[in-house]
């Protein structure tokens, strides 16, 4: 199958998991009028999907998945999903990242996506709880060689969580005791009510510990975090200095976004969006005492 053809698969799963979060069902005749495809293409995205765990399939169609809020998918079921999203969101952030800088990256599918593109910026120092991160900076190493100029990776020790996060008192500790310039963060869930959640107790606690060590903290997040709501929330929106997402964004969540963080950054646009007279990544006084 070739790449444009992978990438047709991928937008119309996307279109079809909107659709069914957005209208709590969606029927297959409906699916095939709407993409232009056969039944039988979009049964195999179903398939897909199902798969992933994000619809459930039912006679004639899909209805969203119920999940509990303490449900949390594996770093594999995040990565197939909206995988557009997720690269354009990455090129977006790491145009944030300055040369020898100290920078954090959380755990989760988007900020593996990020590390990819943050391994040519020289002289970083990365601190990690992700051990996809770490092996991608590992990984550019080994196939370039290099010495001079590459990243220095500080992975700290913890726990193992299904989305390949270290969480817990060991990195805790490890990040407690670190101070960094920017954080970039990925979520299970974001709203304007809850803020950043995740279905993860003990990474809720890591991820405090995260966004306390930081100068700036940057969320990076697709639109289909918004308005999803974990078991434990770990900050508010008013903690975080830019959300970093893509077009998909809903206008009236685009709002909420605005009147909260100094900079909201929407991959594939110009410019950002924030309240009057904030400064796009100004410090939001997140350093620690």
């Amino acid at each position: 199958m070739s790449e444009s053809q992978n990438l047709l698969a991928e937008q119309r799963r996307a279109m079809i998991v909107d659709e069914v979060r957005r209208r709590g069902g969606v029927r297959v005749n409906e699916l095939t009028k709407r993409l232009g495809v056969s039944d039988m293409t979009v049964r195999r995205d179903l398939d897909a999907l199902a798969r992933l765990g994000v619809v459930e399939k039912v006679h004639g169609g899909a209805v969203p998945v119920v999940e509990a809020s303490t449900h949390e998918p594996g770093f594999e079921a995040k990565s197939g999903l909206e995988l557009s999203a997720k690269e354009d969101i990455a090129a977006a952030a790491a145009a944030l990242v300055a040369p020898g800088t100290a920078i954090a990256l959380s755990g989760g599918t988007t900020t593996f996506a990020l590390a990819h593109r943050l391994v040519e910026i020289m002289d970083l120092t990365v601190v990690t709880n992700s051990v996809r991160v770490a092996d991608v900076f590992h990984a550019a190493q080994l196939a370039t060689a290099r010495g001079q100029g590459a990243a220095t990776v500080v992975l700290t020790g913890g726990v193992r969580t299904p989305s390949d996060s270290l969480v817990g008192p060991v990195a805790d500790r490890a990040i407690g005791s670190l101070h960094f310039d920017v954080l970039f963060l990925g979520v299970h869930g974001i709203s304007a009510e809850a803020g950043l959640s995740t279905p993860n107790l003990a990474e809720a606690e890591t991820n405090r510990r995260l966004v306390q060590s930081a100068r700036r903290v940057v969320v990076v997040a697709d639109h289909t975090k918004w308005g999803t709501v974990g078991l434990s929330s770990f900050a508010t929106l008013e903690q975080v200095d830019t959300l970093v997402t893509d077009a998909g964004l809903a206008p009236e969540a685009r709002t909420e976004v605005s009147e909260r963080l100094n900079r909201l950054v929407v991959a594939g646009e110009t410019g950002s969006r924030g309240p009057a007279g904030a400064e796009p990544g100004a410090d939001r006084g997140n350093s620690p005492e």
